[in-house]
């Protein structure tokens, strides 16, 4: 039996770990509430995050880094973005010179704007093969269900990739590879800022086609953002483009939907953040992704849109009359 670890109790996490364990893996749970930890370990359920839900025998929980480190293929990485290099700077020290970290994050850093692969990268010196990401339409609630998904696990190491998909594939929870890291990861980042547009839409009451138009032009926006950082335009088509998207800007189970959602019907930041409770990355990493889409010279409105709405406090109506009339200009549709 393959063991793993994973880092991060919550949502995501707990699905993640019953991913892995019904795929036939020894999985460790690393948190750092040794209350929650005990109720893990007794229960064998996570009633903060999935109540209800059993977990498989072959899951346990420790807030001990180093012994769910030990003798693990891959460390999957389930924290906040902006929490990464703090924790993976305490953690780095710990891990084996097999292991392989995979990034199930889907932010970017603030004040660098660096991908997570890339401040893994940084704060381990490890080389590309031993990092790799795992993204698609992963609504937590519904994949700790077991419900059918499917994802993308990307690396730049083939043989790292196949055993990843080996890992990770299961009943209910397909996976398929890919190579393009910086798309499969740009994709489930962008899509959280899109997701918000989209939830903002929805609080001011607009239908369908509002919707869909920010979806399309979103993903129009990442794919140009893609363009400029070298990712492979097919790659925003797929599960952690086009797949991920849709989830996030459609399911009431979006964190960044609902967020966005309560600022279109008139809420503040924080009493926005009070209603979700748990992160919703686009918040914080629309900005990164602002900063990053500047220094390469991409038009992304719609993330500048969403950027002054939630960082400047701007009336969500007045940014939209200021989306809808912006000057035309003659470019394909599809661009």
């Amino acid at each position: 039996m393959r063991r793993c670890a994973v880092f991060g109790t919550g949502s995501w996490g707990t699905a993640m770990s019953i991913v892995l364990a019904d795929a036939g893996n020894e999985v460790v749970m690393v948190g750092r509430r040794e209350a929650q930890i005990a109720a893990i370990n007794a229960d064998h359920e996570n009633a903060d995050y999935t109540p209800g839900i059993r977990l498989p025998d072959t899951v346990r929980a420790t807030t001990d880094a180093a012994e769910a480190l030990a003798g693990a293929e891959f460390a999957y990485l389930t924290v906040p973005a902006q929490t990464l290099r703090a924790n993976l700077t305490a953690w780095k020290d710990l891990i084996g010179p097999e292991t392989v970290l995979v990034s199930l994050m889907k932010g970017l850093e603030v004040g660098t704007a660096k991908r997570m692969t890339e401040v893994i990268r940084e704060v381990t010196g490890f080389g590309r093969e031993r990092v790799a990401v795992l993204s698609g339409p992963n609504l937590s609630p519904e994949i700790a269900r077991r419900q059918p998904a499917a994802s993308v696990v990307a690396g730049r190491d083939e043989d790292v990739v196949l055993r990843l998909q080996a890992e990770t594939n299961g009943p209910y929870f397909r996976t398929y590879t890919a190579s393009d890291v910086t798309g499969v990861e740009l994709g489930g980042v962008v899509k959280n800022v899109i997701g918000l547009a989209v939830g903002i839409a929805d609080g001011m009451g607009f239908g369908d086609n509002t919707k869909a138009t920010l979806i399309t032009r979103g993903l129009a926006e990442t794919a140009r953002l893609g363009a400029a950082l070298g990712a492979d335009p097919y790659t925003f088509s797929g599960l952690a483009g086009l797949g991920d998207l849709v989830a996030t800007c459609a399911s009431p189970l979006s964190r960044n939907r609902n967020f966005g959602m309560y600022l279109g019907r008139g809420l503040t930041l924080e009493q926005a953040q009070a209603e979700v409770k748990q992160t919703a990355e686009g918040v914080k990493s629309c900005e990164a992704v602002l900063e990053l889409a500047d220094r390469h010279g991409v038009e992304m409105p719609i993330a500048e849109t969403v950027v002054a709405i939630v960082h400047d406090g701007r009336a969500p109506a007045e940014m939209l009359k200021e989306l809808m009339t912006r000057p035309l200009k003659a470019e394909r549709h599809g661009h």
